[in-house]
This record gives C-alpha cells, structure tokens and sequence, in this order.
C-alpha cells in the first residue's frame, strides 16, 4: 500500500449559505468517516486563505494565492491506496466534484534519508 495525496481545487463552498455549508459539512464527514473505517485516510485538512509565496534565490514574498478560484488548493487528504488507480477510484467519492471543484491524485514518494 502506498500514500496518496489528494489536493482540491475549487468548488463553491464560499457562495453556500450557512445551512448548505453544514450539509456540505457533514457529507464531507461521512466521506472521510467512510475512508477511516475502511483504514484508507491517514490525515487531512482544509486550508486558510491567506498564503505567501517565496520565488528564486532572492526569495521575494508576494501575498497569494493568485489565479483563478477553481485553482486555488483550499484543502487535502493524505490517503493509501493498493495503487494508483485504487487512489483514482477513492477520489471519484469526493463531494468537492458535486460543487464544481476538482481532486489532484498524487502518490507520495517516500523519501530516503
């Protein structure tokens, strides 16, 4: 089994009202409360707004995210899968892609130290 992050992307949980944010909430819950009892999800968390970017030698910062909102990260999940496909396939249950966002499937290579 390997590790796998899952980065979204988008979504439109910043124009939900309060009631819709709970209920989107609480499918969230079920989805990673699915994954944990399955033993799949390792770890996870949404992300705040605000970010600083450090480019090149000189490292100046810039305030972020810039871009797009359907491509700025607003959370992730670190899950383990069989394989990549088997990550692929948990990814396709998750609810940011009945909001308009989107799941970055990335197998997390162990380091060697």
């Amino acid at each position: 089994m390997a590790n796998y992050l899952f980065l979204f992307r988008g979504g439109k949980m910043r124009e939900m009202s309060p009631q819709q944010m709970q209920e989107s909430m609480g499918i969230w819950a079920a989805w990673i409360g699915e994954l944990s009892k399955k033993g799949l999800f390792k770890g996870g968390e949404p992300l705040g707004l605000e970010s600083r970017v450090l480019t090149g030698k000189k490292q100046p910062v810039t305030d972020g995210p810039f871009g797009e909102t359907k491509d700025i990260v607003g959370g992730y999940l670190i899950v383990t899968a069989p394989h990549f496909d088997g990550a692929v396939e948990l990814a396709r249950g998750c609810p940011i892609l009945d909001n308009g966002g989107s799941v970055e499937v990335r197998e997390i290579q162990e380091m060697k130290i």
